[in-house]
């Protein structure tokens, strides 16, 4: 990989053959675990300044219509977050010369409190081309990492590191972009859903075209995205309505279902993709892969988010199914085929599906990457209930270096599926009607106990031992059966972490605390043992729009969840006002919920349950008026299951239960951050 340092630049073609698509990565790491940031991207003319406000891409304006440029979202890495961006640079107009890659920080918040600043480039094949790591970034609070632009026909890269006092928009302005000033909150708007009696929440923004009124199926009324990636007659899309608008858009959580016109509850409402007839293994994963890869070809918004960050360019993208293609002397079939075209040119990926959690082979995905290279493929998709894992691949192929076209390997889980379903039917709206039916019939496929696509679902065969060996204290440190356990917990959480944020339409991450520089499986040994020593599997999510980070406990010992929330004590006012104003907050709270006081930092201060509580908070106080009390921890306790599957009785369905039930009775009462609220609150911190 290409170190660069500041200043210096890099031509893309002399570092891979395979540069019509990449993907920038902006990485960093919070030494508290809850510092972030936001990428954006501006095209520039030859002047240095944008073609209008449409040029500037962000979270309310993510994806180009030419599909150009798209924002692929956060990723959590060992040390903190990498923040993705798409550019398909075939589909950049003539007319852009440069492309800024940037990255900012909102309110008071700094790039000094952040750590390993780096911007990365991956070619399509996902091969990680250069690397720039940014150490001069202290007291600003918007960095531009580095640029694309173009010299002689080819596109190169310039590592920049330049930093912005003034924020965003200092930023956004000195490349002409008109910052609108949000006068208020964008209010999102709740409509009902396709199933007949389900509510799918929607929301507009300024940044979304405006939705004519309608009657009848209120289908109609789903917003229109800010772009589409149909280049097939779709219609264009919309854009901005007047100037950006940096405020990020209110969701909220679907309503109750509408009362349903059967005549009882024992009627089956008709669906489009029947789930009842699936027999079989085979059955299912036939099913599913048609059922998908139809439904990504006739949604272009879906299937350009499943496929972009895999290297795909936007265009027209057709699916086929059981194609037969050579091997040696026995013809291989993968479970499906997805082709891209765009200029005249084409994009391929071979599919190959497991469902019902069976695990994929080794020898198959070998197969086809070979068949892929031989036929200059670019992708091979893998899809199962698996969750992979950074540094640990679920399959090990080989590679042949010899050979000049590269094939990258890719995988799906099927609870990724489902919140990029989620995502798009219930937060951020499809281009019609169809689409979000398409969605719906798809989402309630996925999530149907005989589709056998649940996600990650058995905590394997080392489950049990570990257990027992916690119990008998028989479980020694270097066991690589507790290795295998805390791996499994690494995917658990992260299946958790999709499915709570596709619910919200909020980004739901795991937050993983390693020193700088450790690799993924040393953090995990390290992890391992201490499963060994303390009897616990423990993890924190960071939720967006929420002061603080939830946190998981298994205790395998007692055989106990624990889920928790510190709430950091506020700079002003009196102890006894905290106490009570929290009390407040927590009125419709389980009454079973604990509340400990910290003190100096520490644990020790006094704690009791909420039903005790709400008739005198002080007895949240310390007796020791001279104290200081630092915040509370609210936790909720409950069995865990001890099954290592998904049943009622499982330790995956437990785990999730917890975490759903402790969001939506706890956290969704405690106030947020401050609101990254208009314009002018967010960019003029700097």
């Amino acid at each position: 990989m290409h170190e660069m340092v500041k200043g210096s630049n890099v031509s893309l073609s002399a570092l891979s053959d395979n540069v019509g698509s990449v993907v920038v990565g902006l990485g960093w790491a919070s030494p508290s675990g809850e510092g972030d940031a936001d990428v954006s991207v501006l095209l520039l003319d030859a002047d240095g300044k944008v073609r209008n406000d449409t040029d500037f891409y962000f979270y309310n304006n993510p994806v180009a219509a030419d599909g150009s440029v798209q924002l692929l979202g956060k990723t959590p890495t060992e040390n903190g977050n990498v923040d993705r961006i798409g550019f398909d640079l075939t589909a950049v107009p003539a007319e852009v010369d440069r492309i800024v890659v940037a990255a900012s920080r909102y309110e008071s918040a700094r790039f000094g409190e952040l750590e390993d600043l780096r911007v990365t480039l991956a070619d399509a094949a996902g091969e990680q081309l250069l690397q720039f790591a940014v150490d001069d970034a202290d007291s600003v609070s918007a960095v531009i990492f580095g640029e694309l632009y173009r010299r002689d026909r080819e596109w190169k890269f310039r590592a920049v590191g330049q930093g912005y006092a003034a924020g965003l928009a200092g930023l956004a302005t000195d490349f002409g972009v008109n910052i609108d000033d949000d006068a208020g909150a964008v209010e999102a708007t709740a409509l009902d859903g396709a199933d007949g009696g389900d509510e799918a929440d929607t929301a507009t923004t300024a940044a979304s075209a405006p939705v004519e009124p309608t009657t009848g199926t209120s289908l109609d009324a789903i917003p229109a995205p800010r772009s589409s990636d149909d280049t097939t007659g779709a219609e264009p899309a919309k854009p901005l309505a007047g100037r950006p608008r940096t405020a990020k858009k209110k969701v909220t959580l679907p309503k109750t279902a509408r009362k349903s016109l059967a005549e009882n509850e024992a009627w089956s409402q008709a669906r489009l993709f029947p789930v009842s007839v699936l027999k079989s293994d085979r059955d299912r994963e036939m099913r599913a892969t048609s059922v998908l890869l139809s439904v990504m070809a006739q949604v272009p918004e879906f299937g350009r988010r499943l496929t972009a960050g895999f290297g795909a360019p936007a265009g027209r993208m057709e699916t086929f199914t059981e194609v037969t293609l050579p091997h040696g002397d026995t013809p291989r079939r993968p479970d499906g085929v997805i082709r891209v075209e765009r200029a005249g040119k084409l994009w391929t990926a071979l599919v190959e599906t497991k469902t019902n959690g069976n695990a994929l082979k080794p020898d198959q995905v070998q197969a086809y990457m070979d068949i892929a290279a031989r036929r200059g493929y670019e992708a091979v998709i893998t899809l199962s209930n698996d969750v992979a894992l950074e540094g640990s691949p679920l399959v090990d192929v080989k590679i042949d270096g010899r050979r000049k076209h590269k094939v990258a390997l890719r995988h799906l889980s099927w609870a990724e599926v489902a919140y990029q379903a989620q995502m798009l039917i219930r937060h951020e709206g499809v281009g019609n009607a169809a689409h979000a039916w398409l969605l719906h019939e798809l989402l309630h496929y996925l999530q149907h106990e005989n589709s056998g696509c649940h996600g990650f679902q058995n905590m394997g065969a080392a489950w049990v031992p570990v257990r027992n060996g916690i119990d008998d204290e028989t479980l020694c440190q270097g066991d690589p059966r507790a290795l295998e356990v805390v791996e499994s917990w690494e995917r658990l959480v992260r299946q958790v972490c999709l499915r709570l944020g596709g619910e919200l339409g909020q980004k739901v991450l795991p937050v993983q605390r390693a020193k700088r520089g450790a690799d993924p499986e040393a953090r995990r040994a390290s992890l391992a043992d201490r499963l060994c020593t303390e009897g616990r599997l423990q993890a924190e999510l960071r939720i967006e729009g929420t002061p603080g980070l939830l946190a998981v406990t298994a205790d395998l010992r007692t055989g106990r969840l624990r889920t928790s929330f510190e709430i950091p004590a506020p700079e002003q006012g009196y102890p006894l006002s905290w106490a009570k104003r929290l009390v407040r907050r927590l009125d419709e709270a389980p009454a079973d919920l604990h509340v400990e006081t910290l003190v100096d930092g520490e644990t020790g201060g006094p704690r009791g349950t909420l039903e005790k509580l709400r008739p005198e908070p002080a007895d949240m106080l310390p007796k020791n008026s001279a104290t200081t009390i630092t915040g509370f921890r609210l936790s909720l306790f409950k069995g865990m299951g001890s099954g290592r599957g998904n049943a009622e009785s499982g330790f995956i369905r437990s785990v999730d239960d917890a975490v759903h039930r402790f969001y939506t009775a706890v956290v969704v009462h405690l106030d947020g951050p401050v609101r990254r609220g208009s314009t002018k609150e967010r960019v003029s911190a700097g």
